[in-house]
């Protein structure tokens, strides 16, 4: 992580954290980057970039500074308005963009926003380009052995301009029909939208493949977004789905990278529910390459366990989609994701995509002519406790010796029935301190054994 991009861009409350003069210097930067690269491998015309937002009513003030940013040093911006995070990583992909960038705060409240960046591959953006927008940032940029302060302006004729690209929105929903292999019709779907990117797209693909959509939390007003709604706030989905007898729910965040499922009987269905319920289908097909899932440090021990039970193999990334993405394409895995709801699907995306991950849930919903809930049913899920300790120093507090030796006693107390993982917050001054064992009330003593010795050395604010 970097000094302004955590895990997952540049986040934080707009016009204290993120202002939109940050905005224009990363659009100067990239712009002018990638048109660096682009007569380095002697290619013809401007560097094309390709923007969505979310429906935060900051997400126009840094559009329009991101875009005068690119188009002042001679990038081509191609705008796709309000649209889902993984739309932004389709078409950077598809259509040989340069660079994609998604403004957007993901799950956090309407006063936060982000700057997403993502490469020519639809991935997230390399640390190498990310620490050299850090340094642009912070006035210490050295290109070929030059300090430079300010990258120069395009003049005349390589001036970057300004094109309106809503077909290229069009065609990812397009293409999220296409994998809909069977036909919903019949099938009565909840859809909650937290007031976010999917306002306008979810219900239009789940009708076309047939469904009978029931729709909540899609009118946005740039203050909106996730409140008290949307995968963060999912007790208004459990209502809707069993007020009206519905066979499943999905609920989405801000950007729709992430999704969380509830069965017909009302109940939550989280990540590692959805990587078990799928990684099973796949190894039923003997299409689980590697017969490996990848999760990482927050999945479950309950996953786990269930995993044994089938004989599938799994690994641990740190906390976040970009690292699991990492290790499955190093390792040709083609199932990885979140407990959060972060869930790739290799063979389809390169990153989260709540949309499509509903669409592959009710896939198997059919194909097996089973419900969500007994679906779901064989990961039994241990009781699991986090607690959020805000600190003066992240690192500090969580490589303290008497932290890290009360850690080690809580291991010890656990054994096999447990877990506890201590780790820093990826874009807040949060130490998370995570424990999971038989009992709430083992989980809950274990942790503020480790909370006591963190405010005991003074890390608390």
């Amino acid at each position: 992580m970097g000094k302004y991009f955590g895990t997952d861009g540049f986040r934080g409350e707009v016009n204290e954290v993120l202002t939109s003069d940050h905005a224009y210097d990363i659009g100067r930067f990239l712009g002018w980057y990638f048109n660096e690269k682009r007569r380095a491998n002697n290619m013809e015309g401007n560097a094309r970039v390709v923007l969505g937002k979310d429906t935060r009513r900051s997400s126009y003030t840094l559009e329009y500074a991101l875009i005068a940013g690119l188009a002042s040093s001679g990038a081509d911006a191609y705008m796709l308005h309000v649209t889902t995070t993984p739309s932004v990583a389709y078409i950077t992909r598809i259509d040989g963009f340069d660079c994609g960038i998604m403004i957007t705060a993901s799950h956090n409240p309407f006063y936060d926003n982000g700057i997403k960046l993502l490469n020519g591959y639809g991935e997230k953006m390399e640390e190498g380009v990310i620490a050299l927008i850090e340094d642009y940032l912070d006035g210490k940029f050295v290109w070929n052995g030059k300090l430079i302060k300010k990258v120069p302006f395009a003049k005349r004729e390589q001036m970057g301009e300004t094109v309106d690209y809503a077909s290229g929105r069009n065609r990812y929903i397009a293409y999220l029909i296409s994998l809909g292999v069977y036909s919903f019709r019949g099938k009565k779907v909840g859809l909650d939208c937290a007031n976010g990117t999917t306002w306008n797209i979810a219900k239009s693909v789940f009708e076309a493949l047939g469904a009978t959509t029931y729709v909540i939390n899609n009118k946005p007003d740039g203050f909106n977004v996730n409140l008290n709604a949307g995968s963060t706030h999912i007790e208004g989905l459990q209502k809707l789905v069993v007020e009206n007898g519905l066979d499943v729910g999905f609920a989405y965040d801000g950007d729709a990278d992430r999704c969380l499922c509830v069965d017909e009987k009302g109940n939550v269905v989280n990540g590692d529910h959805i990587l078990y319920i799928y990684g099973k289908y796949l190894k039923e097909r003997e299409k689980l390459l590697t017969n490996t899932v990848v999760t990482t440090v927050m999945s479950n021990l309950g996953l786990y366990k269930a995993f044994d039970k089938i004989g599938i193999e799994y690994v641990q990334t740190p906390v976040g989609d970009k690292y699991v993405h990492d290790y499955m394409a190093e390792h040709g895995n083609r199932l990885g994701g979140e407990q959060s709801g972060h869930i790739i699907f290799a063979k389809y995306a390169t990153t989260g995509d709540g949309l499509l991950t509903s669409i592959k849930m009710m896939e198997v919903m059919i194909a097996r002519k089973t419900p969500l809930s007994k679906l779901a049913e064989e990961v039994v899920m241990y009781p699991q406790v986090l607690k959020n300790v805000r600190v003066n120093d992240k690192k500090k507090a969580q490589d303290d010796q008497l932290v890290q030796s009360v850690v080690e006693d809580v291991k010890k107390l656990l054994g096999d029935d447990g877990r506890i993982l201590v780790r820093e917050s990826g874009t807040e001054p949060v130490v998370r301190v995570m424990v999971e064992a038989k009992t709430t009330e083992i989980c809950e003593r274990m942790a503020q054994m480790v909370v006591d010795a963190i405010v005991k050395q003074g890390y608390v604010i």
